[in-house]
Formats: structure tokens, sequence, C-alpha cells
């Protein structure tokens, strides 16, 4: 398979770059969400080293070691799990753009997705 473009008769080059357009807003957005997905997976596991720094230069204080590891845990899970989500949404959005079948299509965003998985895993935790 060559990847030359179409022939001039079929070639429209407003469309293309129209493509080209979607691509890098869809790059943006999925380098957005790496952005935050990284920011929660860094904040969970700063919780439970600073908690584990502070339990172990105070080991007769009050015990609150299990509460910060699991608040840590479910940052870290939250954001794997957006990040995968943020790829596999990439990846769909690609393969709509290369088919030339981009049109909006509702859907539950992200972000949404997110924020359901925090709540619901915070109200099993706690």
């Amino acid at each position: 398979m060559d990847n030359y473009p179409p022939p001039p008769e079929t070639y429209n080059l407003a469309n293309e770059l129209a493509k080209e357009r979607n691509r890098a807003a869809a790059e943006r957005t999925l380098m957005a969400w790496i952005r935050t997905s990284l920011s929660l997976i860094s904040f969970g596991v700063g919780i439970d080293r600073i908690v584990a720094a502070i339990h172990g230069a105070f080991p007769g204080g009050r015990n609150g070691f299990h509460l910060s590891r699991t608040l840590g845990l479910s940052f870290i899970i939250i954001g794997t799990l957006a990040l995968l989500a943020a790829a596999i949404n990439h990846r769909q959005d690609l393969k709509h753009i290369e088919r030339g079948r981009f049109t909006y299509q509702s859907r539950l965003s992200i972000s949404f997705v997110v924020a359901i998985a925090w709540w619901w895993w915070e109200r099993l935790l706690f």
C-alpha cells in the first residue's frame, strides 16, 4: 500500500487541511489528558510517600497511614484509567478522521467518566 495522495480529480485541498486541523486538535486533546493523568498519578504517589515519611518520623502519632495509602492508590488508579480511556478515544478519533466519517457523535466525555469513577471509588472505600 502506497501513501501517495489520491489523484488530482478527487483531491480536495480544503478537506485535507480540515482533516489535518482535526488531527492536530485530537493530538492536543490527547496531550492534555496525558498531562492530567500524569498529574493524578504523581499526586497519588506524592500523598503516599509524604504520609509514609511523616509516619516514619513520628511512629507514635495517629494512624492515618492506611487511609492515605488508599487515597494515594485511588488517585493512581483513576489517573491510569483516564490515560487508558484517552488513548482509546484518540485512536477512535483518528480512525474516524482517516475514513472521512468524522461527524459529531453524542457520547460520554472522558471527564464525566473519570468524575463518576472517582465518585464511585470514593463511595466504595469510605
